[in-house]
């Protein structure tokens, strides 16, 4: 039997007021606001997928040049730039709750157990009953992966939206041969992030000085 044919995403982007609100009621709610704040500006500022943060190690921070490395479905690895503040917070999660110990899992519940897939369940259910357009729309982590690149590609084009993404070969089919000779670089992903979180990223910085 022939295949259903696969309906259109109804994902999009957030605009900045509905973040704003999601980012608010995490912070306010649930019984680890730090955890919640904390994933949702990972995926925010890397538009990283669940199995990219669930993945991550205290060994994968780079934090002199402010890299994670974000391991992702189908085997991609790829350093991934984020802002000092993110590093910062990243660091002192893994610390205080014995990821840097046991070098596993970065992410961690307050009692030190790695999280699952069913914290982000719990988040966006929680996030649903404090904002009724969360629950109708059924929003959940991967319109953050939306909202991040869809404002990347609007400020800085396709060739960094798409390396931001970690679409990193031609095997998509959604660039032909041309992405090949347009592929941006980590200096140029590291600006995007610099201008999305306000904050001075040192690649792009080094990529600001060899363009003197």
């Amino acid at each position: 039997m022939p295949k259903p044919r696969r309906l259109p995403s109804t994902r999009r982007g957030l605009p900045d007021s509905g973040l704003a609100e999601i980012n608010e009621v995490a912070a306010a709610t649930g019984n680890d606001p730090a955890l919640d704040t904390l994933l949702l500006r990972l995926h925010t500022e890397t538009a990283c997928r669940r199995g990219g943060a669930l993945a991550l190690r205290p060994r994968d921070l780079d934090p002199q040049q402010c890299l994670v490395l974000l391991q992702e479905k189908g085997g991609t690895v790829r350093w991934q730039p984020v802002s000092p503040t993110l590093m910062r917070h990243l660091q002192d999660h893994a610390e205080h709750r014995g990821a840097a110990e046991s070098g596993g899992q970065l992410l961690r519940y307050v009692n030190g157990e790695p999280i699952t897939r069913r914290r982000y369940d719990y988040l966006w259910s929680r996030l649903g009953s404090h904002l009724p357009w969360v629950a109708s729309q059924q929003i959940s982590t991967h319109w953050l992966r939306h909202t991040t690149l869809t404002w990347v590609e609007r400020h800085f084009g396709y060739a960094v939206a798409r390396a931001f993404a970690g679409h990193t070969d031609s095997s998509s089919g959604d660039g032909g041969t041309t992405t090949t000779y347009i592929r941006a670089g980590l200096e140029e992903v590291a600006a995007a992030v610099a201008a999305l979180t306000g904050e001075p990223h040192p690649l792009a910085a080094r990529r600001s000085g060899g363009d003197e």
